[in-house]
């Protein structure tokens, strides 16, 4: 199997140090990618199937130039063989390429304080919404049917209020 690189591309792979094994791994395995901070990607070895959680590493991208290339890895195989980059930044700089670097290197923690939570139906979440002020939607319909359960009525969840304090017998 030949992969096509871009001209980018293989100027980043370009930067990296590796053997024969290293690319072949690199290749041949299945990775994912995540940007988990500014100039941090966490690459995981999805070939370890349910054990892949065991074979996660951030590696921190550094900026050369101009040219977004994989810089130092948590692993082991980074930390003690000096001289040789690890198939984690390989894989990174082949496989996530440079649209993945770019995505690291444009994180910004404060652009990511600033909008709300996104949830799988493309809204945002009820915390992000929610004004959090002590008074119950006007159609709220709390009362004694949901008192001990732990349950609110719907315009008060929509609105994200937490289910009504018991009301105690005394």
């Amino acid at each position: 199997m030949s992969t096509a690189q871009s001209e980018t591309q293989k100027r980043i792979v370009e930067q990296l140090n590796y053997g024969e094994k290293t690319e072949k791994r690199s290749t041949w395995e299945a990775w994912s990618f995540r940007v988990v901070g500014e100039r941090k990607v966490e690459v995981t070895n999805e070939s370890y199937g349910f054990e892949k959680e065991e074979h996660q590493y951030v590696v921190e991208v550094e900026d050369r130039g101009g040219l977004f290339v994989p810089d130092t890895c948590e692993c082991p195989a980074d930390e003690y063989n000096e001289g040789y980059d690890c198939k984690h930044k390989v894989a990174l700089a082949q496989v996530g390429g440079p649209v993945v670097l770019g995505a690291a290197m444009a994180y910004s923690s404060e652009k990511e304080a600033e909008e709300p939570e996104l949830v799988a139906d493309g809204g945002v979440s009820v915390e992000a919404e929610a004004d959090h002020s002590d008074e119950r939607p006007d159609d709220c319909d709390c009362g004694e049917w949901n008192q001990g359960l732990g349950l609110c009525c719907w315009p008060c969840y929509r609105d994200g209020f937490e289910a009504p304090a018991e009301v105690s017998d005394e």
